[in-house]
């Protein structure tokens, strides 16, 4: 008879019975904690750690009691992001702090599953029942989170990656949420496993997917760029220290009073209107032929018609589309489209205000869209790019004005909106206040970038695609996800009636 000794650490009892303790598991939690600090999708995010981080912290969660354990991975869970909060600028006040210690809470559930579930299911579903978790939180905080993907989106923290994140062409952004998930659950069950013939399914299995993932996203970039017209673009962001003196001379009337007298409004912004307006004209004659102002550019009160009509006859004299972008203080925020012919083609209302920073209401205008000589042309407004469901539209050319602070400038456009390009099969344009303008195409690969923290009149061009491509994602939406929801239940239920019938 073979007596075979497993080390107490790096074994797991499997059928049902609970994972043991491990002598290393705090080590475990201390570096897949230092992990996740490098992989909340902000600044200083390393791709490799996104992927690291999980094994670790999954590792430790199997091997500890399950309140202890899920109590530490709280902590290192709420710990992420806050961390993000701070890395971005992002005021921790108390709301959101309270935002925080809710998020951390919600991307640990998914350990909290594969600590309750996992011993109760077969191989397969303890190698997929936790990236199926992964993907459901992720979809589900996208869709009812006030901030949408802009955090616990893990394909954000892979945003250079590109050949990886073509996945995101099919499966939307939580596909590359679910590999990492199935990365962590398969190096665990290696690690579990006293014979490597158990595993080699489940690692053949995993090694085919990421390959065809990689390769298929390498051929996508390699044989699916543009070869038609293509048209230039101009980003126009306002001079700062202009702009930061209208709001001066503002305040110095006293801000509340001020801010509901238009002709107090109309002498403070009369020098960004008019570099606004120099601007666009010197664009035109570089041969832009469509031209984007970035967000709220323009200021105005109840009535923008002294501003649009001096934006129709430049449109109009220059023959271009002009993207006016208005605000007003605390009432709305707004985009307006004006064809060379001097036709207001659209007016668009942000969707999405960001929460504590906007008090204004949400707007209730569809994503417009309009077909031109340069293609379909779409529109939202900064934030807005942060939910997927709402830039799900069948277009050419997406045209993103925006607002950022130096902290969150790059991340938000290089990052996050970039991902819209890929999933949607069209090109990008975002142009930035106060933080970092980009231009994509539809396969994600920058073609033009500019840093708009410092002062001067800011003017970005970019040479972009007049046609896009559909996408699977573009046309099936959230299938992906929702398969995931499924299989989540799917297991969760078989997990509980094993559990039922086991305690009868």
């Amino acid at each position: 008879m073979t007596t075979v000794v497993v080390d107490k650490e790096s074994r797991a009892v499997q059928g049902g019975a609970a994972f043991v303790h491990g002598d290393f598991r705090y080590l475990w939690l201390g570096l897949g904690a230092v992990f996740s600090l490098f992989a909340v999708g902000a600044r200083w995010d390393v791709p490799l750690a996104a992927w690291v981080a999980p094994v670790l912290l999954l590792r430790f969660v199997r091997l500890s009691r399950p309140l202890a354990g899920l109590s530490l991975l709280l902590v290192v869970s709420v710990a992420g992001a806050l961390w993000w909060s701070v890395q971005l600028a992002v005021p921790l006040e108390a709301s959101m702090i309270a935002a925080c210690i809710t998020f951390g809470t919600v991307f640990s559930v998914p350990y909290v599953l594969d600590r309750w579930l996992a011993p109760r299911v077969d191989v397969v579903g303890r190698l997929l029942l936790f990236p199926s978790a992964i993907v459901t939180f992720e979809f589900a905080m996208a869709t009812i989170s006030p901030l949408g993907t802009s955090y616990g989106t893990r394909a954000i923290t892979q945003s250079e990656h590109l050949a990886l994140l073509q996945i995101l062409s099919i499966t939307g952004p939580y596909g590359i949420g679910f590999l990492i998930g199935w990365f962590a659950t398969l190096v665990n069950h290696v690690w579990e496993e006293v014979s490597w013939k158990s595993c080699r399914i489940p690692v053949g299995a995993f090694t085919l997917v990421l390959l065809a993932v990689l390769i298929g996203g390498s051929l996508r970039l390699a044989f699916f760029q543009y070869e038609g017209d293509y048209v230039k673009i101009a980003g126009i962001s306002p001079d700062m220290v202009v702009r930061n003196a209208a709001g001066e001379l503002l305040e110095s009337e006293a801000s509340a009073a001020a801010l509901t007298d238009e002709a107090a409004l109309r002498v403070a912004y009369a020098a960004v209107e008019d570099e606004l307006i120099a601007g666009t004209i010197q664009a035109a004659q570089a041969g832009a032929k469509v031209v984007v102002w970035s967000e709220t550019a323009a200021m105005s009160l109840g009535s923008d018609e002294r501003l649009l009509e001096r934006a129709t006859e430049v449109a109009s004299e220059q023959g271009i589309y002009l993207n006016v972008a208005v605000g007003q203080p605390f009432a709305r925020n707004d985009t307006y489209l004006i064809g060379p012919d001097g036709e207001h083609i659209w007016s668009y209302s942000k969707s999405y205000p960001v929460p504590g920073l906007e008090p204004i209401p949400p707007g209730d205008t569809p994503v417009p869209l309009v077909e031109t000589p340069f293609g379909h042309l779409t529109n939202v407004i900064c934030f807005d790019a942060d939910f997927p469901a709402l830039m799900r539209v069948d277009a050419d050319i997406m045209l993103v004005p925006g607002w950022d602070w130096p902290e969150m400038g790059r991340t938000h456009t290089l990052k996050m909106a970039r991902l819209r390009a890929i999933e949607n099969g069209y090109s990008l344009f975002r142009q930035d206040y106060n933080g970092y303008s980009a231009a994509f195409d539809h396969l994600g690969r920058t073609i033009a970038g500019q840093d708009t923290t410092g002062p001067g009149l800011h003017l970005m061009f970019g040479d972009l695609p007049v046609s896009g491509t559909r996408t699977i994602y573009n046309i099936v939406g959230d299938m992906f996800a929702w398969l995931c929801v499924l299989s989540l239940f799917a297991m969760a239920a078989i997990g509980i009636v094993k559990t039922t019938r086991s305690r009868s």
